[in-house]
């Protein structure tokens, strides 16, 4: 069955899809707007195969790459046969409250998740947080969650399994993601780019994989990283290069851990003005659902 994952920002979606799917398979920051894309997770089992989707979180879009990603979050909601929605014991109940009405609506399962409940220090404002949530979205069952700490994930993915409807698999047995191989270094390397500079600059960056030749033991990888402004150019090099050459080295890091073989990475910044209103670029880079 397909389980697709969506709530606001920053309410840690991506590091619940990573902990149900076992992999590290969707980029975490403390920053908004980490996740762009829609990213599948598979789990597979011999009776089951679960296909979580991770998506970007609920926001009023202000340009076109932010339309883009909200098309992938209502997207959600109209292929999912279990529905996940997340958020946490600080966020504002009726925040995004369109997207909320909507999945009020669903006449599927929905489970809501109130994530971080680690950071609470007694049950008795955990039970308001539930009652209030409880009156927004009565037909969900609620799982008080610490996605961090694993905590109540196994009950949860019990629960999911217990949901699932009848059918056969839609991936292989051997399947991870739905994803090719140049994402998850696109990703790795934008991951590396939020971790590091101020926000302003992050949200103006794409990376796009030229080159990905691979070997027995070893990738051969070349990317650029596009900006919009000759200015976030020079900020993204940094003095004499030690910026990129950080951003870099972070990043190859990274790399021969998610593909377990030696990585050799060159890395390039080019400008290309307003890609994330131009609906061609957009395209280009994969945000446009087919």
């Amino acid at each position: 069955g397909f389980v697709n994952i969506v709530g606001n920002p920053n309410v840690g979606k991506s590091t619940l899809m990573n902990d149900l799917v076992g992999e590290r398979l969707s980029i975490i920051t403390a920053k908004a707007q980490t996740t762009r894309h829609r990213i599948m997770g598979i789990v597979n089992a011999d009776d089951y195969q679960i296909v979580f989707s991770d998506t970007p979180g609920v926001l009023k879009p202000k340009y076109k790459l932010q339309e883009s990603m909200l098309e992938f979050s209502e997207g959600a909601l109209t292929d999912a046969d279990i529905l996940i929605y997340v958020t946490d014991i600080v966020e504002d109940p009726l925040k995004n409250k369109d997207f909320l009405d909507k999945v009020a609506k669903e006449s599927i399962p929905i489970l809501l998740i109130i994530n971080k409940i680690d950071l609470l220090t007694g049950n008795a404002d955990l039970l308001k947080i539930i009652d209030r949530w409880k009156e927004i979205l009565p037909n969900a069952e609620v799982f008080p969650t610490s996605a961090k700490e694993h905590f109540n994930v196994d009950n949860l993915m019990k629960r999911i399994v217990e949901l699932l409807p009848d059918s056969p698999p839609f991936f292989g047995k051997d399947a991870l993601t739905d994803k090719p191989a140049r994402f998850f270094v696109s990703e790795i390397i934008r991951e590396k780019i939020l971790l590091y500079y101020d926000k302003g600059i992050p949200c103006s960056v794409e990376v796009k994989v030229e080159r990905f030749k691979e070997t027995e033991d070893k990738i051969h990888i070349s990317v650029v990283i596009f900006v919009e402004r000759e200015s976030q150019k020079g900020i993204i090099i940094g003095h004499q290069g030690y910026a990129l050459k950080k951003v870099g080295t972070e990043a190859r890091k990274a790399l021969e851990l998610f593909f377990g073989k030696k990585i050799y990475l060159e890395t390039y910044v080019k400008v290309d003005k307003d890609w994330r209103n131009s609906d061609k670029e957009l395209d280009n880079f994969g945000y446009k659902e087919t």
